[in-house]
């Protein structure tokens, strides 16, 4: 293992063993080499085998960037067994593992936010808007982050709106354990209850995992910061790398305080300060230093560098966000004008809206773009609906399409009698279609309910038997008119426009299929499973056209590398934005 290119402090921090460790990283200055050059000494020096070691990250990628990392610099086959994942992903493979102990059975179902945003609606049927259902969906995720119970948020609740969400809690609780299913949140939260209910399991998993390195750890919330405690146990082998300076995520849950309540758990913690920046010249850094400075530290650090000095940082004030949109394309016009690769280009805002003008003014002059964090063309809703109900014609027994399309378009089929169709089908270990069928859920359904379940499914039965002889792609337009689903669409809309574009996206997925089927000649479920495919592949082939101009919020931004880089819209109320001057967040901002 090579580590001479490595600074003193950062191989001081790759050599550290017997007490926990942070490691406080400014920008720029090399830790995912000090985590993965740490990762490769423990197994090669410090005896500590590749199977006994975790390391966790926040995105797939940082994930899949580091276990590269790592076999380039160890031998080949040593770093076998080595787990490199998101703290999602550590949870999942817990739950999974130990999900008798969770209170779930095996081939649990994970809800994303597609699914239980209709399922929270549900609960809500009265609501007056989309957005209280929103608020109230985010208020349970922050609940859940803070581990606090449904029966806590009750009696905690300080307003009517509050009470409101607690009690939806409870009743989003209830259903999602009747469908024997978790959301995102329950990833973390489930297996740090577990392990506080089952000693004896989370002995097993200190044992399964003898040395813990944590990335970004300034973005952990209170339940990711208690698993990571739970881990390392008695015998603190772990390291944590994070930044008070780079938490930019309070707003979904992330605390930078748990930098500072390492000290207060952990004692024999060492801190080690990587402070030399390898990323920006001279200018930016001393900008950024000023900048900082105003914020309130939990460890103070300077950011120097030991390349140029570089340009001066440019100010263009402008009277509109058009002048600024047309401002900013022109200089880029200039920059490939002289030879730059429009992927060496970076425009940075704060808000999503802010795109448009630079948008507009791109498609203007002929200039391709990569807008970051576009919905992919399978995460739109309408698609999500349309591969549900093939999803569930090509295989009955999945659950998660059933839950999704039992009320879309509404079929009066509530949450109440959906928790007892999947208590039912739980007991006789059926699936919540086959379920619908059965003479056994009249002892806890009504008549006129039953016969809407098997009024669906037999629909589904019809629908099935219609791909098989006619083809998916007729058979599934068909099925979508019967049941009236461009009307649900216009009912769903701000406006007829964005009706007929959502629909136009359901034709769109019909063209694929009468192509793939003409391509193919497969049944419906391989069908399925190539589209889902290639849904994976849209969303991993992102950004990889590097010859485009990139649109991104300045959060999607971080950790990222551009030469030339347009900061926008830098005026008071939009950055900072008006939210953190009102709730006295400036320091993040």
């Amino acid at each position: 293992m090579a580590a001479r290119r490595l600074n003193p402090e950062q191989q001081s921090a790759v050599h550290h063993l017997g007490s926990p460790l942070l490691v406080l990283a400014g920008a720029g200055s090399g830790k995912t080499g000090v985590i993965t050059h740490k990762i490769a000494w423990l197994i090669e020096k410090a005896g500590i085998p590749a199977h006994a070691i975790m390391a966790v990250t926040f995105t797939n990628k940082a994930a899949r960037e580091m276990r590269g990392r790592v076999s380039s610099l160890i031998e080949s086959g040593k770093a076998r067994g080595l787990k490199v994942s998101t703290f999602h992903q550590l949870g999942l493979t817990i739950l999974r593992k130990e999900h008798q102990h969770a209170g779930l059975k095996s081939g649990f179902t994970l809800l994303d936010e597609q699914d239980t945003g209709p399922l929270v609606q549900e609960l809500l049927r009265n609501a007056d808007d989309d957005d209280k259902s929103d608020s109230i969906r985010w208020k349970i995720s922050e609940w859940k982050g803070k581990l606090i119970t449904p029966s806590q948020a009750v009696s905690m609740a300080e307003d009517a709106l509050e009470l409101r969400a607690a009690q939806c809690y409870g009743a989003y609780e209830r259903t999602l354990r009747a469908y024997n299913a978790v959301d995102f949140d329950d990833l973390i939260r489930l297996p740090v209850l577990l392990f506080r209910e089952h000693p004896q399991v989370l002995e097993a998993w200190q044992n399964r995992i003898r040395y813990l390195l944590v990335d970004e750890y300034q973005d952990t919330d209170l339940s990711q910061y208690e698993l990571v405690k739970q881990i390392a146990g008695i015998r603190q082998a772990f390291t944590v790398v994070g930044d008070d300076d780079q938490s930019i995520y309070a707003w979904r849950g992330a605390n930078p305080e748990n930098l500072h309540q390492l000290q207060q758990d952990f004692p024999m913690l060492k801190v080690i300060k990587l402070e030399q920046n390898y990323r920006s010249v001279s200018t930016i850094l001393d900008a950024a230093n000023s900048l900082i400075a105003n914020n309130p530290h939990l460890f103070e650090k300077r950011l120097w560098s030991q390349l140029a000095q570089g340009e001066k940082i440019q100010v263009i004030q402008c009277k509109g966000e058009e002048q600024e949109a047309e401002q900013v394309v022109s200089d880029i016009l200039m920059h490939k004008f002289q030879g730059r690769k429009l992927g060496d280009i970076a425009i940075l805002y704060r808000s999503n809206h802010q795109a448009r003008a630079f948008e507009k003014a791109l498609r203007h002059h002929d200039l391709p773009y990569f807008l970051s964090g576009s919905l992919s063309f399978f995460g739109r809703a309408e698609v999500k609906d349309a591969m549900a109900y093939l999803r569930l014609i090509a295989n009955p027994d999945d659950n998660t399409a059933f839950l999704r399309i039992i009320n879309i378009p509404r079929r009066d089929i509530g949450p109440a009698t959906l928790e007892k169709l999947a208590h039912y089908a739980n007991e006789r270990d059926i699936s919540l279609l086959s379920a619908c069928r059965e003479f056994g859920i009249r002892e806890s359904i009504d008549e006129r309910r039953c016969k809407r379940l098997h009024a669906f499914a037999d629909w589904i039965e019809t629908f099935q038997r219609m791909a098989l002889d006619e083809g998916v792609p007729g058979s599934l337009l068909q099925a979508l008119n019967e049941i009236e689903y461009p009307d649900w669409l216009r009912e769903k809309s701000t406006s007829e426009a964005v009706a007929m574009k959502r629909w136009e996206n359901v034709l769109e997925l019909v063209n694929w299929l009468k192509k793939l089927e003409e391509e193919k000649e497969a049944e419906p479920l391989e069908l399925v499973n190539h589209l889902a495919l290639m849904d994976i592949l849209e969303r991993q082939d992102e950004g990889s056209d590097t010859d485009r101009v990139n649109l991104m919020t300045l959060h999607a931004a971080k950790g990222l590398e551009f030469p030339v880089v347009y900061l926008v819209g830098i005026e008071e109320g939009i950055l900072p934005h008006q939210n953190s001057i009102d709730d006295e967040n400036i320091e993040e901002e």
